[in-house]
Parts: C-alpha cells; structure tokens; sequence
C-alpha cells in the first residue's frame, strides 16, 4: 500500500537515487542496510522481484513524522529523463559554482524514487509543516541508499545533488 492511500499521509516532495541497473540490490540488503540506521524505523510492505532484488518499499519514520516510499524504476525512459535531469542540474550549479557528475547521471540506466510524506497532525492547531516534518529521514535514506549502490541522490525540485558516491 502506498502512502497516497493513508489519509494520516500527505505527500512533501519526490528524491531520486540515480545509479546502473547492475548495481541492484536485493531487498534482503535494503532491508538491512534501512534497518540499522535508525531503530525507530518501521520497514513495511517490502516487494521483490523473481530474483530477490528489490522492487518498493515503506519506510515510518515516527521520530521525524515521516514517511518514505521506495520504489525501484529501471529502463530507457530513466536515460532520457537523466538527460534532461543532468542539464537542469549543471544549469542549477552554476548559480551556486557546485560540481555536478553529469556524465554519472546521463549514464544512469535506473533510480530509486523516494517519495517523502509528512505524518498529518491530529490537532489542526499543530498540523505546520515548518514544525513537524523532520527531513532527518529522507536524507539518511537518500544517502544511504546511494552508498549501497554506488549511486547519486538528488533533489530534482531543488536541482540539488544531496549525495555522490562514487
């Protein structure tokens, strides 16, 4: 089940981990890698394919009123999209002078797409994103996630390169 389905979830914003579809991993090592960064984290609905490799998960985050769904996406469409994506970066970074691995992005045949919710309060008075959400989770995961696959986590909205692991 997806977070969009959970009424006491409203989504925040879309992260990607860029990486070669060779670089897969299982959903044993997800699992793994996900569950010893934080104790607090509740892994839910883990889907693989076939071969054991990952497919999507859920991700609670009680500590940071958060929520994280991982779903795994591979073919042509993510080299066009990487295309694009590593222009609006290198585009992005120039207002800033940051170095952006734009061949490592064009050549990504695969990424994770992290949709990041916020848990909705159940007093309306205290329901302020600026005070709630932590974004703690994400970026933990977001990294993590592009270790475990020699990959890049970006923040297309932002045009920010959050983690490059190379």
């Amino acid at each position: 089940m997806s977070m969009f389905e959970n009424n006491q979830y409203r989504w925040r914003e879309t992260c990607f981990v860029l990486f070669m579809s060779s670089k897969r991993p299982t959903l044993e090592a997800i699992e793994k890698t996900l569950a010893h960064l934080d104790p607090s984290y509740q892994l839910q609905n883990p889907i693989a394919d076939d071969q054991g490799r990952f497919d999507s998960l859920t991700l609670l985050s009680p500590d940071d009123f958060a929520a994280l769904d991982i779903c795994y996406t591979c073919g042509p469409e993510i080299l066009e999209q990487g295309a694009t994506l590593a222009e609006e970066l290198q585009a992005a970074a120039c207002e800033v002078d940051e170095d952006v691995p734009s061949e490592r992005i064009r050549q990504a045949d695969a990424r994770f797409d992290v949709l990041h919710f916020e848990k909705i309060s159940d007093d309306p008075e205290e329901d302020d994103f600026d005070e709630v959400l932590d974004p703690g989770a994400l970026l933990i995961v977001l990294d993590a996630l592009a270790k475990l696959t020699d990959g890049i986590a970006v923040d297309p909205q932002t045009g920010s390169v959050l983690s490059d692991e190379i």
